[in-house]
């Protein structure tokens, strides 16, 4: 009798520093952040505008202001600058790639969230090693969650969840599956997992948190062969 190797999950494939070597060789600029589609910044940025608005008018007791958000996996601060600057008193940044974070620290694009007060604490570490410090209205991960095995993710969001104020949102925004076995996909050029819809509520389910509002990004020119984006706007489940 043969006896097959079992095939190990995507995720296992992941390799944290050499996803680390990858975007160290990209440019950080907006084209290398959205590899090399930045005809699409506008378009995200507006419709992760539109998702939080919604997300907000269906949560009435949710704060006016949004007093403290953070960007994780923020790469040079894009989402921060379009987005989060304008929705968030005051916003912390993660990102491990330290030419990423110097943009943020010292770029003159954000010389005047730096000298308004709008810029928190910039964490220059990967989301497996972030521990949050204080808490937040707004948790923020877009395109990066994917460098996270799964086990990983959930301890991520656990830690996510335990960093929110009272009426605090987790949401990610991410490439989904395409795969037409409905099986995650590895990406052995920067080293990170693209998930299926049914992981992503499976893994936020595990982490103790429930999804209040989830749809998809609309817009991206269909031309271009783009994954399909999804938001998943989370709060902790009821004890």
């Amino acid at each position: 009798m043969s006896s097959q190797t079992p095939t190990l999950p995507p995720d296992a494939n992941i390799d944290h520093s050499k996803a680390i070597d990858y975007w160290q060789s990209i440019s950080p600029d907006v084209n290398g952040m959205l590899g090399g589609y930045p005809q699409i910044s506008r378009i995200d940025l507006q419709g992760s505008s539109n998702f939080l608005a919604k997300l907000k008018r269906q949560s009435p007791a949710s704060p006016k202001v949004l007093q403290r958000g953070v960007d994780c996996g923020a790469g040079i601060g894009r989402v921060t600058l379009g987005f989060l600057s304008r929705v968030c008193e005051v916003v912390d940044l993660v990102e491990p790639v330290e030419t990423f974070t110097k943009e943020v620290l010292e770029g003159p694009s954000f010389a005047a969230l730096r000298e308004g007060d709008k810029l928190g604490a910039v964490y220059v570490k990967g989301l497996e090693d972030w521990v949050p410090e204080r808490k937040y209205d707004l948790v923020w991960n877009q395109w990066c969650v994917g460098h996270l095995t799964d086990a990983q993710l959930v301890a991520y969001l656990k830690r996510c969840r335990g960093a929110l104020t009272e009426k605090g949102w987790v949401v990610v925004k991410e490439n989904l599956s395409t795969d037409r076995d409905g099986e995650d996909i590895f990406d052995d050029v920067d080293n990170s997992v693209t998930r299926t819809d049914w992981k992503f509520r499976s893994l936020f389910k595990e982490a103790g948190l429930m999804i209040v509002k989830t749809e998809l990004q609309t817009g991206f020119p269909k031309g271009l062969g783009l994954y399909p984006v999804r938001f998943y706007a989370s709060q902790p489940m009821s004890p």
